[in-house]
């Protein structure tokens, strides 16, 4: 059985690449624009992984996850973080709002499908 993973960015060329990352190496791909979007996808799933952007309209990564962890049956969901960003300090709020990994845009696509394997096990 594949794993389910929930992408979220507000760039559609992101979440196609995305996409094309993730589907050839056998994971089913959910896709939401936002924060707020993807809050709501979950409430009728939960995936094996999230991966969010942080900077994003609505609702942005960090208040994704912040949300995210408050939930009872999404709380152990690891959730990686796929941003432009790679300061310390932002890197630190996304692992106290409770982010399980960070990568940088742009990403390697092998190096993606790693992470979200070793993550989702």
């Amino acid at each position: 059985m594949s794993k389910t993973v929930l992408t979220i960015d507000d760039s559609r060329t992101m979440l196609s690449m995305l996409r094309m990352a993730l589907v050839p190496a056998g994971f089913e791909v959910l896709q939401a624009e936002d924060g707020v979007q993807g809050l709501q996808v979950l409430e009728t799933c939960t995936p094996d992984v999230i991966v969010t952007d942080i900077n994003m309209p609505n609702l942005d990564g960090f208040g994704l996850i912040e949300r995210v962890r408050e939930t009872q049956r999404h709380a152990g969901v690891p959730i990686l973080v796929l941003t432009t960003e790679s300061g310390a300090d932002k890197k630190q709020r996304a692992r106290d709002a409770g982010a399980t990994g960070w990568i940088v845009k742009p990403f390697d696509a092998a190096r993606l499908v790693d992470a979200v394997r070793r993550v989702s096990m």
